[in-house]
């Protein structure tokens, strides 16, 4: 029997490798018929806007099919649309030393996003000045609870897949695969956890609250880079 020539082996695999790759800024038919929608279409920023205003500052923008933060003082970047039950899955890298976060069931009407929304934390664990606490490193659930168990992060420069789970107030936060945080804070537990974290006293009264909200994209005056950002709601 004739073996395969190299070049043919790397035609084949050419072809065969889109049946498997996933694209970026894409839905598959699955993800479609399971009930997944785009948060960003690679292209736009329709269904974004500012935290404090219908504008969105020129800080973020659209490059190479990412959505981009590089100037500090842009402000958040916050869906149109509010959710409640919901599943997250989103792409990020962050520069060296670099800081922002992902903030979820966030209202408008107070002085950021973080004063109604809990955060899933992205970071370089590495060399950014807010890693001294372990609730505070990459896929955290910020400054609540327990650290994550390990460090799943890819190196600076390359992209992770974070994944955020809402039911009520249980969430889930998920690293490159790995569950990081499972933590209901509607419980005793939960309620323990939030009353030693930073959120809790004078003007935190509304912080893990809202049955529904919007999601923000944090800026923390350092670049960040998302793509991917797909979301279903969960009934």
């Amino acid at each position: 029997m004739k073996t395969q020539t190299p070049i043919l082996a790397l035609f084949a695999f050419a072809l065969a490798a889109p049946l498997f790759a996933a694209e970026v800024n894409t839905l598959t038919p699955a993800e479609e018929s399971a009930g997944w929608k785009l948060l960003f279409d690679g292209k736009t920023l329709d269904g974004w806007r500012g935290y404090k205003t219908e504008a969105i500052n020129a800080g973020w923008k659209v490059e190479n099919g990412a959505l981009v933060m590089t100037v500090p003082k842009s402000g958040d970047l916050v869906t149109k649309d509010e959710f409640g039950d919901f599943e997250f899955s989103f792409d990020w890298k962050i520069v060296e030393a670099g800081n922002s976060g992902v903030i979820y069931r966030s209202g408008f009407g107070d002085s950021a996003p973080y004063r109604t929304g809990p955060e899933y934390q992205v970071l370089d664990n590495a060399k950014a000045s807010d890693n001294k606490k372990a609730n505070h490193l990459a896929g955290s659930l910020y400054d609540i609870g327990k650290a994550p168990a390990k460090d799943v992060t890819k190196p600076v420069g390359e992209w992770n897949t974070g994944k955020i789970v809402v039911r009520g107030w249980h969430v889930e936060h998920w690293l490159n695969g790995e569950k990081l945080v499972d933590q209901d804070l509607a419980t005793e537990k939960g309620k323990a956890a939030l009353a030693e974290s930073k959120f809790n006293g004078k003007g935190w009264e509304k912080f893990a609250t809202l049955s529904r909200g919007h999601i923000a994209l944090q800026e923390h005056g350092n670049a960040v880079y998302f793509r991917s950002l797909k979301i279903r709601e969960l009934k």
